[in-house]
């Protein structure tokens, strides 16, 4: 199950994406690591700030229904595309 935003847009500096889902690289204090992506998962790292607002709090709860608190890459798994979450982050950091 996927969720969709419309438009995409580049990231800004701020949102981080490492260059492999299997990378372990440490995240900063006051970030997040999450999984994001339908077939290829992602990691981005994110600032926890964005926690509180409602939108990403939905996406939270899509993430809970189909993975529940178990989540296979380690960390937080977004069920959703890569464009729709960067466009969702974006949104909330301007």
């Amino acid at each position: 199950m996927g969720f969709r935003l419309p438009g995409i847009v580049n990231a800004k500096p701020s949102l981080k994406r490492t260059l492999s889902s299997s990378e372990t690289t440490a995240v900063p204090k006051g970030h997040f690591a999450v999984y994001v992506g339908e077939a290829e998962k992602k990691r981005y790292v994110v600032p926890i700030s964005i926690l509180k607002h409602p939108s990403f709090q939905n996406l939270l709860s899509l993430a809970e229904e189909e993975f529940g608190f178990n989540h296979p890459m380690g960390a937080l798994t977004i069920p959703c595309t890569e464009e729709a979450f960067v466009d969702l982050i974006c949104s909330l950091q301007s």
